[in-house]
């Protein structure tokens, strides 16, 4: 996927994508794919997700990772590899090429940063045998767990023990999967390029080449100077409570990191009326920043996020500051922080009684307390929609279907 995108390529073509490991909310075992789908612009043509994997948790965690995911037919029911049906069933689906390739331009032309998962069932040939194989898969299952087989010596021993109950069948059945899956990804891209070629006005269009995105209401032309108004602002959702917490006459203690770079200078000069001795000044790192493109109507059109120095804020550089946690009013944290960070932080006020109040930012950031019973310490959380969306997904809490967004 990421050599595709790198070069340009917008449909990848596999037989079937990882997943959440059964009795993944234990062991925390999920294939680095799923991750990658949610950063990944690129469309991803597979033949759905193994039966020996949670099906179920798979499409929720590639929900929480923003992932358009759609069955390629008549039918919504989302593929099991080996079967046509696993039981679930995707948010959408396509019938043909041509609508598939609308979507995918869609997803390429609003510049997401997430990728398209086009689930393509087993063709009807190789449906009766796809039966027997998951049959076999689910005796496999169950043999693993009572001779105690864990980790990752489960999927070796399951594809093997398929392979013997199926005398091979299921090896063939693979083989015919990837003919399927390389003949509708090659249409796919074939009816993409075609699309590609079309003017439109109704909807933004991005172009192959000089990567043109453009609508009625605005041109932007990568690769050239762009006439606008640039302004700067001072952010980040703990340093914004902060700052207000200080003109309102308290004196919070703002735990933070920074770069050694102009950006950390115009901000901690910005901040002087605020307690930021607790703000370390991080060599070779860069300090956050946030770029955003608006529109004239004052829609965002494009964001830069460079925010890799927020995982330098460890449990060991907080740990310094425990006094001042431990006799603290009220603790807030935002999502950015790492999440051991945020189980320190939650257990060292759950065990002083320190009220926490808990900042999302963000739909994807929202289940970090949630991983752990460090929720637990939770006093407040203020989440919009999607993010109380995301965390009751995570507690595994009765959540109504539908647009979250």
């Amino acid at each position: 996927m990421i050599a595709a995108h790198k070069v340009g390529i917008p449909v990848f073509v596999t037989g079937g994508i990882g997943g959440v490991h059964r009795d993944g909310e234990n062991s925390l075992d999920v294939s680095a794919d799923l991750t990658e789908l949610g950063r990944t612009p690129i469309a991803v043509v597979s033949a759905g997700v193994k039966s020996i994997l949670d099906i179920g948790r798979t499409l929720e965690f590639l929900e929480t990772q923003g992932v358009c995911v759609a069955t390629y037919g008549k039918s919504k029911s989302f593929p099991a590899f080996f079967s046509t049906q696993s039981g679930f069933t995707s948010p959408y689906n396509v019938l043909n090429a041509e609508e598939a390739a609308k979507l995918i331009a869609s997803m390429l032309s609003l510049g997401l940063e997430s990728g398209v998962l086009l689930a393509v069932p087993i063709p009807e040939e190789h449906a009766a045998a796809g039966q027997q194989i998951d049959y076999a898969i689910q005796v496999a299952v169950d043999e693993a767990r009572l001779k105690g087989i864990g980790g990752r010596d489960v999927t070796p021993f399951i594809l093997q023990r398929v392979s013997e109950l199926t005398e091979g069948q299921s090896l063939q059945a693979n083989i015919a999967l990837i003919h399927n899956n390389a003949k509708v990804g090659s249409q796919i891209a074939c009816a993409l390029s075609e699309y590609m070629k079309k003017p439109s006005v109704q909807t933004p269009v991005l172009k192959w080449n000089n990567f043109l995105i453009e609508n009625c209401l605005y041109v932007y032309q990568f690769g050239q100077t762009n006439p606008g108004s640039v302004c700067q602002s001072f952010g980040g959702v703990g340093r914004n409570i902060a700052d207000c917490l200080s003109r309102l006459g308290h004196k919070p203690l703002f735990i933070s990191a920074v770069g050694t770079d102009s950006h950390s200078d115009a901000m901690l000069n910005y901040c002087e009326h605020m307690n930021t001795s607790a703000v370390a000044r991080l060599q070779g790192q860069r300090t956050a920043t946030y770029c955003a493109v608006i529109t004239e109507s004052g829609e965002l059109s494009l964001g830069l996020g460079d925010m890799d120095i927020h995982q330098q804020i460890k449990e060991q550089y907080v740990s310094q500051y425990e006094e001042q946690l431990r006799s603290a009013s009220l603790v807030v944290l935002d999502g950015n922080i790492p999440v051991s960070t945020i189980d320190y932080v939650c257990s060292l006020a759950k065990k002083h009684s320190v009220p926490v109040w808990y900042e999302p930012t963000d739909a994807d950031k929202a289940c970090k307390p949630f991983l752990s019973d460090s929720w637990k310490a939770l006093a407040y959380t203020s989440p919009n929609l999607a993010e109380l969306y995301t965390m009751s997904r995570t507690l595994h809490l009765p959540t109504p279907e539908g647009n979250h967004s």
